[in-house]
């Protein structure tokens, strides 16, 4: 039987207390979301001052990002010439998701919403590279 790798909860705590202090660094407002590979949510954090709505985007965007295995911007770009892509159910194709990839095996993703789209990324990439 094979042995899977899988983020666990000090794992995604990581990744939400890297993204966080990259997100606070900048004043940016945001809410930052982990999955695992099957887009289950591990973690969520709401900052002080980001809007109701960020929290179910940043968990749709790492949702998104976990089904998918690419980052939420090259979904968005695709759905443009393939609209067809946008009736997939629970996906949101919006810049700020990115999945997480260690050892070549997809552990999950992380999501963020707040600030512009690529400001989400930026914060998301701080996020995952807290994981070494």
């Amino acid at each position: 039987m094979r042995t899977k790798r899988a983020l666990s909860l000090s794992d995604a705590r990581k990744i939400v207390d890297a993204a966080r202090r990259e997100a606070e660094q900048r004043k940016w407002n945001v809410s930052i979301a982990v999955v695992d590979d099957g887009g289950f949510l591990l973690a969520l954090e709401r900052l002080d001052g980001a809007g109701p709505q960020t929290p179910e985007i940043a968990t749709r965007k790492a949702f998104t990002a976990a089904m998918v295995r690419l980052p939420t911007k090259t979904v968005e770009d695709m759905a443009k010439e393939r609209p067809g892509l946008l009736g997939m159910p629970g996906q949101l194709r919006v810049q700020g998701g990115l999945p997480i990839q260690v050892e070549g095996e997809w552990v999950g993703a992380v999501g963020v919403s707040g600030v512009a789209s690529h400001e989400d990324e930026q914060v998301a990439r701080a996020g995952i590279a807290a994981l070494g």
